[in-house]
């Protein structure tokens, strides 16, 4: 397999604070039991969900240039995901909900590099390239749900937290992390376990982001499309899942038609879905979600959305009606009847326009907070914004004034106005002010000694989203996760089974290889009398030279493994299958 990289201009022109997550992939590092792997679950899933996969699915095969018999080179899908305006880069685990979904929002498939261990083959609660890479990328070939897939990331990366999500994401990235790795004690998996539940089981009213994570979840992870009686796949996480790909069809799984409901049903990464939801077709799943974004204070803005950024207690932007946009973190809003009338962030702002930072107002010209009224002036029907140059002049609204503007709701501010800042149509954005004083009733909320006042113009807000309007106004190289992936521990046994498994794949191939089909087999029911997957390659290979001494030797023996290991059973079944009894070549 190449592994050259060869960029792709999406991946260029990503923001600093999402090239953080990016890792290279060592494509050495894959050993010839993660390609085995691989392979099993690829020849599983064509086999199988020709039969059961929306049709886009195996026409994306061919689209994104995935091979069955090779573990994908991303770079190399890069060159193939260019043609249909996509991207691949590869991360570490689970990505903050956040970040992933903004990554979506650049056409950009996020790909998590490792791959299942063996004993985790039909499924793991970890990400992985089998996931990612045979699940997600196929189906995005598919230009209608590429476009949700894209709005989806664009509209989610806006959605607030809570500031309990964060800690749901940490706990669910340990989580699969310690249930993938080799050898962890039962008792940490479980301790692990438990903080999910307890964290899943208080987490107060759903935010946003977990409102919009459920849709992802119940979409773009496990969606079925069709009609309830008969529904297609075409969720990732159940196209790249050979046990939950077959369980999902069956009358135990409730089937559920598609809507915006989706949004408070909750999740559990950790077991099978008992439940899962049917869209018709894919248009449903945009009309869906364009419903949920009308909720979001994305959209509706106003008293309410100010009071999700409070709770949040993260990096958040407001938008007024003249298009200025405030990013920090709030801390404050001062209302009346039903509506803010002051709000105030703390620690480093910036103010911008149509989502670039206006010059001189960023963290560094507003390192303590930002405080400003929202709203019309009392007794004015005339909101400030909408006054041409004449109105500005009768109300004294003018450079080198000394002046009072007294708010609905009791805020007033007083002072000598310095100048404005307009957007290019003319409106006015800004009203700079020095000696200015701004009080709520007795309390001081700005102070000449302070320095110069600016004053934020704005009749109400028409928006209220997660991260700053322009993203280049903040430091956001922050993220450092509390956990990390564990790699696949080395030993001699281990490296020998490998080197088998090496083996027979240059046999498959037809390249020299160091020992025979006969011996490997000898080899591994010797020292490694546990491993099934090696056996069931050896039987494929057995048959194609037809030897049938070997054929009934490897027969045999798996049958044995079949009793003294029951829980592989059906994989074992699984793989001589489709060599024995499908007359089609894989």
């Amino acid at each position: 397999m190449e592994a050259n990289f060869e960029s792709n201009p999406l991946i260029d022109r990503l923001p600093k604070h999402l090239k953080q997550f990016i890792i290279p992939q060592d494509y050495n590092d894959y050993t010839p039991i993660n390609q085995a792997v691989w392979r099993y679950v690829m020849r599983k899933n064509v086999d199988y969900l020709s039969k059961v996969a929306h049709n886009s699915y195996l026409e994306g095969l061919d689209k994104t240039g995935l091979e069955i018999d090779n573990i994908p080179n991303m770079y190399g899908m890069n060159r193939i995901l260019k043609e249909i305006g996509w991207a691949a880069v590869a991360v570490d685990g689970f990505i903050p909900p956040s970040a992933f979904m903004e990554f979506q929002a650049y056409n950009v498939l996020v790909i998590a590099c490792d791959i299942r261990q063996l004993e985790h083959i039909e499924y793991t609660p970890a990400p992985d390239i089998i996931h990612e890479g045979a699940g997600h990328a196929p189906i995005i070939a598919n230009p209608e749900y590429a476009e949700y897939l894209r709005r989806f990331g664009e509209i989610g990366c806006k959605a607030i937290s809570s500031a309990r999500d964060y800690e749901l994401y940490e706990a669910i990235r340990l989580l699969s992390i310690l249930k993938e790795a080799e050898g962890t004690p039962e008792a940490e998996i479980k301790a692990a376990e438990d903080q999910v539940e307890f964290l899943q089981n208080n987490m107060g009213e759903l935010s946003e982001m977990s409102k919009i994570r459920n849709l992802h979840w119940w979409t773009v992870e496990y969606g079925l499309i069709g009609t309830v009686e008969n529904p297609k796949i075409y969720g990732a996480g159940l196209l790249s899942s050979i046990g939950e790909s077959a369980w999902c069809m069956t009358d135990n799984v409730t089937k559920i038609p598609y809507d915006i409901s989706a949004a408070d049903q909750s999740f559990d990464i950790t077991k099978p879905q008992p439940q899962l939801y049917v869209t018709p077709d894919f248009a449903q799943l945009s009309s869906v979600l364009e419903e949920f974004a009308n909720k979001m204070a994305l959209r509706t803005g106003g008293l309410s959305g100010i009071k999700k950024l409070i709770n949040s207690k993260n990096l958040g932007t407001v938008e007024l009606s003249t298009g200025l946009q405030i990013s920090g973190v709030f801390t404050n809003v001062i209302e009346n009847e039903g509506k803010p009338v002051y709000i105030q962030t703390t620690g480093k702002t910036a103010l911008s326009y149509r989502e670039k930072e206006l010059v001189s107002h960023g963290t560094d010209a507003h390192p303590d907070g930002f405080g400003s009224p929202v709203g019309m002036l009392k007794g004015i029907n005339l909101a400030i914004e909408d006054m041409g140059p004449r109105d500005l002049r009768a109300y004294d609204i003018y450079e080198g004034e000394q002046i009072t503007l007294e708010f609905e709701g009791n805020i007033k501010v007083s002072g000598e106005i310095i100048t404005g800042t307009r957007n290019l149509q003319g409106e006015i954005l800004l009203i700079k002010f020095k000696n200015c004083t701004v009080t709520h009733g007795e309390t001081v909320l700005f102070a000449p000694e302070w320095g110069i006042y600016d004053m934020a113009v704005g009749k109400k807000i028409t928006s209220a989203f997660s991260g700053p309007a322009d993203v280049n106004s903040f430091d956001m190289i922050s993220h450092v996760p509390s956990s990390h992936t564990i790699k696949q521990k080395k030993s001699a046994k281990r490296e020998e089974l490998e080197s088998l498994y090496k083996n027979v794949r240059l046999l498959r191939e037809g390249k020299p290889a160091e020992i025979t089909l006969k011996e490997a087999f000898g080899a591994v029911t010797a020292s490694h009398e546990n491993d099934w997957l090696l056996s069931v390659e050896i039987a494929e290979l057995a048959k194609q030279e037809n030897h049938s001494d070997l054929i009934d030797k490897v027969l045999n023996h798996l049958e044995k493994l079949k009793i003294n290991r029951p829980e592989v059973a059906h994989l074992i079944d699984g793989g001589l299958e489709l060599i024995f009894e499908k007359a089609t070549e894989i």
